[in-house]
């Protein structure tokens, strides 16, 4: 304490506090006073009361003479008042979150303003005209606190506010209300009008790097003296309370930060810029540490704009960020990858990092979703909801009320999910007793409310159940649900249930049945049926599931095996290891017949050629879904297998028609073509129609470079085709005595069915060979007498000309198999110009014009780099160019129709001028006028619009003549690139017109 103050104290300690003639208001206006009231422990009023109740009285209204309202005089009174606010305001450090919380808008207005003027800022000044380095301390300070609120203010505008019940209506009160709502309403207009300067005062503040002073009452004091008193003291560097540069970097970081945020609604970038300042806040306040007085930061909320800035941006600098849980949860809401999302919260069950209430906000969003009307989100918010379930359940929280509504019609597959959540959300090894008795009640629980005794045994014969609930405790939940189900049954004939069987066996037997139709593990299939055969002899537990399904030819062998323990455990294995196989879970697979070769090598030659058979076709799988697709070539081992099971000669082997089919299907795809022509032994090729089919494939793609008199194989290839396509006649006598003839769509003529055929083209990846077949097809397609429109294919020549007997070939047939085979050859690649031009033709032969402009166009554009290069002739032939013509015709494009007629090796000016005749065209006419190059179109249209009298299009049409490089003297060359260039501006917005 100063000697001064100590003096002022001990003078006025014998003065009685309020004298009781005098209001407490009044007795403080007496200065001297008002530093004794405010070191008391618990002033009354208190400080913040003080400052609304001073400027309050500074700010009445005057009355004159003529009872007319005046503005507040600017009188002695008046000035001590304000003073006074400021100097309460001083003793409470100028501590913004303290004002803010207990003085209403227009009051802290007033008393800012007024700590603008006593600090010698000029009213009307502009303070980003400012230069704050130049300033005294305290006049920069006071410029920074008053736009340190200014946006504070502006921020704390935009949040939703509860509104207050109203009590009883009274006149004043409300008036009074109104009146201070209107004013703070001004106050934010003009606050918000000037919100760009006052952002650029602080981040002006930021290259500050002193330390500045705040007034205090002592310096108040001095600025309330005569002039010739102060000698200056205000105005020098020491004058004040020290606020520290860190302090006020931190502060002005922390509220840009803030109001970056709030902007960041409509311009996504400032959440940048947001993200920066609250990370240099964070940097601050861990430099600064706990011994800081003036710099309070609500280090929670900082905490929050932290989190959600790393959300809402994208950096490459910040991993943390970007591989935090809510980054991911908000980057899956937006893609819409809801299978990730449902994993996230899964595995946040163990580490429950997320708090309730955001994953009870995710959860509203998706309900909101679904109810909109995406009905694909509905297994997705139950997938949520039981996860958040499982969470509270761990946590002791009340179960919520969406589980139970969703949960009111379970089934398998619910019940199944929710047991994964739960062994997924408890360690078993490291989780508390506490934590492990919360899981098991609620699993308790859950099967008292369970009204379908199938599902009840699910969870009661469940690993995490038997390990949670001791025997004496699964009795007791047993004989609960016995005495239940009479309970229920009570009114209606009993029935035989799970529960009327003695409780240790039946439980036993069905808990391990259920492991056994959930285990792919091979030993542990081995141990469950070796304690069921030693618990019943009478039972075949290979029958247990009806998913279990072993082809006919392999069954009848599996099934011939006398003793129960091993027949039951070939048939299991095998069946789950075709499942694992087509659910292309081929690491299963592998394990489960490997254990399958290894028991039946024991006792059974026969199965154990039928397990190699299968494993090849495993490894042929394995492959081609690995590293097959990436076009690495298979090890020579597999090759030399595949070749060894065509070419096996066991006896009485059971063999499986798709392992032929997959195996001549892979020599295809990987250009074994000499071995199939040459190597392969005749024997099979006359009794398998796959080999005979892959034989006479590879050979034709052998000869294709040849000579055309070389190609015997393309005809023998043809033939087998037509035959297998060809329909079988019956004729038939109605009833009213006439013949009708009856086609039987699947002939038995040829060497397989045409599903079979088209099954086994659908396997080929190879182009070569899929163009082989589909050229076949398309020639077949053509040889009809009626068709209007032919295809056209790639090495379309090869193949025969006409067919001995038209009215055999289903014709209807061969056109559904030309677009599957099409449609399947564009799944391998889409960027085949000649298939795209089959797909084309197709449209177009259909009528479907614009389908057809698309393909054709998309033809052209993969192999001339969106038209940026030429169109190699072989694509866009006369042909394809007249079709196109033909489409744009049909479609009414007809200035399109013109431009196409150049593009022909002879340009067609009949139909180029018939077609600009036309009056009703649905292009954009005059804009194409550009693309033209041909002088006599141009010139006929120039001739048309004057004879029409359209002047502004004749215009544009000379416009296009009078291009100097369209000059008839200019060079061949010159000519030739003023083509090409209009060529590929129109070919470019033709496909951005079609695609």
């Amino acid at each position: 304490m100063s000697a001064e103050a100590a003096d002022r104290e001990a003078a006025t300690s014998s003065r009685p506090c309020t004298p009781p003639q005098t209001s407490w208001f009044e007795f403080l206006l007496e200065e001297d006073l008002l530093e004794q009231h405010l070191r008391k422990p618990s002033p009354d009023p208190p400080p913040v009361q003080l400052i609304v109740q001073f400027l309050e009285q500074a700010s009445k209204p005057s009355v004159n003479e003529q009872n007319q309202v005046q503005p507040p005089p600017d009188n002695k009174r008046n000035r001590i008042l304000k003073l006074l606010a400021l100097k309460v305001a001083a003793h409470l450090k100028w501590d913004l979150d303290v004002l803010e919380k207990s003085l209403s808008v227009p009051v802290l207005n007033m008393l800012l303003n007024e700590l603008l003027c006593i600090s010698k800022v000029p009213p009307g000044t502009k303070h980003v005209d400012v230069d704050l380095s130049s300033l005294p301390p305290t006049t920069a300070m006071a410029i920074l606190l008053y736009n340190r609120w200014a946006i504070r203010t502006i921020v704390k505008s935009s949040f939703p506010v509860k509104q207050v019940k109203p009590g009883p209506p009274q006149l004043n009160v409300m008036n009074q209300m109104q009146q201070e709502k209107e004013l703070t309403e001004n106050i934010l207009k003009v606050l918000k009008e000037q919100a760009a300067d006052s952002i650029l005062v602080l981040e002006g503040a930021l290259k500050l790097n002193k330390d500045l002073y705040v007034h205090t009452i002592r310096t108040l004091d001095l600025l309330a003296m005569e002039p010739g008193m102060v000698n200056g003291e205000t105005e020098s560097s020491t004058a004040g309370l020290k606020i520290s540069a860190e302090e006020i970097q931190c502060q002005v970081c922390y509220d840009l930060g803030a109001v970056y945020f709030q902007q960041g609604a409509t311009n996504a970038a400032l959440h940048e810029n947001a993200k920066e300042k609250f990370f240099k806040t964070k940097e601050l306040i861990a430099k600064i540490g706990s011994s800081s007085l003036h710099c309070t930061i609500d280090e929670k909320r900082l905490a929050g704009y932290c989190q959600a800035c790393g959300v809402l941006t994208s950096s490459d600098d910040d991993a943390s960020q970007q591989a935090s849980p809510y980054n991911q949860i908000h980057n899956c809401m937006k893609s819409g990858n809801y299978q990730d999302l449902v994993k996230i919260f899964l595995e946040d069950n163990l580490a429950l990092s997320l708090p309730v209430q955001f994953r009870q906000s995710v959860l509203r969003e998706l309900f909101q979703k679904a109810q909109q009307g995406n009905d694909a989100l509905d297994e997705v918010c139950f997938k949520i909801c039981v996860c958040n379930t499982v969470c509270d359940v761990l946590q002791g929280q009340i179960i919520d009320i969406q589980f139970c509504q969703l949960f009111l019609k379970p089934n398998k597959e619910k019940i199944d999910f929710l047991l994964e959540v739960c062994s997924r959300s408890i360690n078993l090894e490291t989780a508390s007793e506490p934590l492990k008795r919360k899981m098991a009640a609620f699993l308790k629980n859950l099967c008292l409310s369970l009204e379908d005794l199938q599902l009840v045994f699910m969870i009661s014969s469940h690993e995490l159940f038997i390990k949670l609930l001791k025997d004496d405790e699964r009795k007791l939940l047993v004989d609960q649900m016995r005495k239940r189900s009479l309970r229920v049954n009570l009114s209606t004939k009993p029935v035989t249930s799970f529960y009327d069987i003695p409780a240790s066996a039946s439980v036993n037997i069905g808990q391990l049945e259920h492991q056994l139709i959930l285990s792919v593990d091979p030993w542990r299939i081995r141990q469950i049926l070796i304690e069921l055969h030693g618990m019943t002899s009478e039972r075949q537990f290979w029958t247990i599931s009806n998913k279990w399904e072993v082809p006919n030819v392999y069954g009848n062998v599996i099934l011939g095996i006398k003793d129960n323990l091993t027949r039951d455990l070939v048939y299991i294995l095998m069946a789950k290891g075709l499942h694992c196989c087509a659910i292309k879970d081929f690491v299963h697979a592998k394990q489960l017949f490997a254990a399958c070769l290894e028991l039946v090598t024991e006792f059974s030659p026969k199965l154990r050629q039928v397990m190699l058979n299968e494993m090849l076709l495993l490894d042929i799988y394995t492959h081609e879904a690995g590293p097959g697709a990436t076009g690495e070539r298979p090890p020579s081992d597999l090759i030399s297998r595949v070749r060894g099971y065509l070419e096996m000669r066991v006896p009485d082997i059971p063999l499986r028609q798709v392992i032929a089919e997959e195996c001549v299907a892979f020599l295809l795809n990987w250009r074994e073509n000499e071995y199939l022509t040459m190597q392969v032994p005749l024997p099979l090729v006359q009794t398998n129609p796959y080999v005979k089919l892959g034989q006479l494939l590879a050979a034709t793609c052998k000869e294709l470079p040849g000579p055309k008199e070389s190609r015997r194989t393309a005809k023998d290839l043809w033939e087998v085709v037509v035959q297998i396509c060809s329909v079988s006649n019956q004729h038939k006598r109605g009833n009213d005595g006439r013949v009708s003839l009856i086609k039987h769509r699947e002939s038995t003529l040829g060497i397989m069915y045409r599903s079979e055929l088209l099954s086994f083209i659908k396997k080929l990846r190879e182009p070569l060979v899929l163009t082989t077949i589909l050229s076949l097809f398309v020639k077949l397609h053509n040889v009809r007498e009626d068709i209007v429109n032919d295809i056209t294919a790639e090495y379309i020549s090869i193949w025969p000309s006409s067919i001995p007997n038209l009215q055999s070939v289903d014709f209807e047939a061969v056109a559904v198999t030309v677009k599957e085979l099409v449609n399947y050859a564009l799944t391998i690649n889409s960027n085949n110009h000649f298939w795209l031009i089959i797909q084309a033709d197709i449209y177009f032969a259909t009528n479907q014009y614009s389908a057809a402009l698309h393909y054709y166009l998309q033809a052209g554009a993969v192999c001339s780099d969106f038209f940026n290069k030429m169109v190699p002739p072989d694509v866009f032939t006369d042909q394809v160019i007249k079709r196109m013509i033909k489409c744009c015709s049909l479609l009414n494009c007809h200035t399109q129709v013109a431009i196409l007629c150049q593009f022909l090796r002879e340009v067609d000016y009949k139909t180029a001028f018939k077609a600009l005749q036309e009056q009703n065209s649905h292009d954009a006419m005059d804009s194409y006028y550009e693309y033209i190059w041909d002088v006599t179109i141009l010139e006929y249209l120039t001739y048309l619009h004057h004879k029409r009298g359209e002047t502004d299009k004749r215009q544009i049409a000379i416009k296009a003549i009078g291009q100097t490089e369209l000059n008839a003297s200019n060079p061949e060359e010159v000519l030739q690139l003023a083509a090409q260039r209009r060529k590929k501006k129109f070919l470019q917005a033709m496909a951005k017109l079609y695609f």
